[in-house]
């Protein structure tokens, strides 16, 4: 199971049970020319852990030349205990997915987690709206599991590119979600649209959540909406981070709260803030 570190609250943060585990890859392959799926063999007690937004910390591989040094904060994509899987979806960028691109089946990869503050879903709550661009999809595919678990009603507002690129739709259909697909080949991507179909669900399906992840222009809009509408919101933030634990201040970024700005990290305060907090950069 690896080591296990025990770390106490601070400033008002949970206290966390941070375990690190080399787990086996059962898969690693394309879902597309940019995106790929890992898929590690994990203990059900570790998997039974995880909770919708949360991440892990990845070392990738010394492969192909590539020499990442610090460690990956990734989303999780899916947690399955009665299969022992754990799933992340992942767009090679840089020396770190380069690498962990070219991990094999039996090969052994070091991850540390699950980590930070998850979504959370009211009881009352009985419309869901999940928006998000690209990879960002991935943060939420938990969500969207979780949510069905609870009988919710889902909408899922996926944007890309092109249609090439627009990743779990047929996973989000799956869960009964409806789906609503914008890109920006087709033109129905611009944020105008994006408003305009928000607005609509507020309006016309009940709409009564929020949730994102990621994309700058997408917080602002889903912080309009809802504030306009008065329907609370939850984003799930992206930040470069270097320990992933909340000692290194590397991911500080600012948040309005209690009428002012404070800087909080997003791997330990987060990385799930309510929406309204959020500063857009």
């Amino acid at each position: 199971m690896g080591a296990l570190l025990e770390q106490r609250a601070r400033a008002g943060a949970p206290s966390m049970r941070i375990v690190e585990s080399e787990l086996a890859v059962l898969a690693n392959s394309p879902v597309n020319d940019e995106y790929r799926k890992l898929i590690l063999r994990a203990p059900a007690g570790l998997l039974e852990s995880c909770q919708p937004g949360q991440f892990f910390h990845l070392l990738c591989p010394e492969l192909g030349g590539q020499h990442p040094y610090l460690r990956r904060p990734m989303s999780i994509y899916g947690y399955y205990p009665e299969l022992e899987q754990l799933h992340f979806l992942y767009k090679v960028t840089g020396r770190g997915t380069r690498a962990l691109a070219l991990l094999e089946p039996g090969e052994a990869l070091s991850v540390v987690g699950p980590l930070g503050r998850p979504f959370r879903i009211d009881e009352q709550s009985r419309h869901l709206v999940l928006v998000a661009r690209g990879v960002g999809l991935a943060t939420l595919a938990p969500l969207a599991q979780e949510a069905q678990r609870r009988g919710k009603r889902l909408t899922a507002i996926c944007s890309a590119r092109n249609p090439h690129y627009l990743i779990s739709i047929d996973h989000f259909r799956a869960l009964g979600a409806e789906i609503v697909a914008l890109t920006d080949a087709e033109g129905s991507s611009a944020p105008e649209n994006l408003r305009a179909v928000l607005e609509g669900l507020a309006e016309r399906e009940g709409a009564d959540a929020f949730y994102t992840c990621g994309s700058n222009r997408m917080l602002k809009i889903v912080q309009q909406v809802a504030g306009k509408f008065a329907i609370p919101g939850q984003i799930a933030l992206e930040q470069q981070m270097a320990c992933g634990i909340g000692m290194c201040h590397c991911c500080v970024r600012p948040f309005r709260r209690d009428g002012g700005i404070v800087n909080l990290r997003v791997c330990r305060e987060g990385p799930v803030f309510d929406v309204a907090e959020a500063v857009a950069w």
